[in-house]
């Protein structure tokens, strides 16, 4: 694999994670994971937004006027999040799920990762790697989301995907699955990130 492409593929996963490392799409990742189906939902919605709107304005980038891009941008992705929400609609499995996210859903649209990978990356290179590039992103955003519902269903619900994994006696912890602690979560995830990778240490 092309060292480069191995690294747009990469570096958003791990060292440039949108959500840890660059502060991105916090709101969703408070409010969404709460259970694991939910978050998952939205984490395979913003991958798929996100890769096929990077594609299409990368294939669109040398047509479009630089006082009208941002426009632009906003109905590619406005489309691909309208198609997304039509399709959790159509199916009996996913259509609950799409009814707790409706609002999130809708909001991709102005998510700061989406936009951000257009005007970072999209605009300025090929359709391939502008693909990748989104792909990664979202999948970035997806592992953390399902890393911090993974804890907030398990210990709020005991629960996993809506089963019961704990035993019969425990009692649910109330206070995980309110917004804070989903932010003491984070928190946890960014300290052992940043424990790891030294370079992302303030000096």
């Amino acid at each position: 694999m092309d060292a480069k492409i191995k690294e747009t593929i990469l570096n958003p996963i791990f060292k440039g994670n949108p959500i840890t490392v660059l502060v991105l799409g916090i709101c969703s990742a408070l409010a969404v994971t709460v259970t694991l189906k939910g978050a998952l939902v939205m984490a395979l919605s913003v991958i798929v937004v996100t890769g096929v709107s990077c594609l299409v304005l990368s294939l669109l980038r040398n047509t479009i006027p630089s006082r009208v891009r941002i426009i632009i941008q906003l109905v590619v992705v406005s489309m691909m999040v309208i198609l997304v929400d039509q399709v959790l609609k159509s199916f009996e499995a996913t259509y609950a799920i799409d009814r707790q996210l409706s609002v999130y859903i809708g909001l991709i649209i102005t998510n700061c990762i989406v936009m951000g990978r257009i005007e970072a990356f999209a605009l300025g290179n090929k359709p391939w790697p502008s693909f990748l590039d989104g792909l990664a992103n979202g999948v970035g955003y997806g592992l953390i989301l399902i890393i911090v519902a993974f804890f907030r269903e398990l210990f709020g619900s005991g629960t996993l995907f809506g089963i019961q994994v704990m035993p019969a006696g425990y009692v649910p912890n109330n206070l995980i699955i309110l917004p804070p602690a989903a932010l003491i979560l984070l928190g946890c995830i960014v300290w052992v990130q940043r424990g790891i990778q030294k370079d992302l240490q303030e000096k």
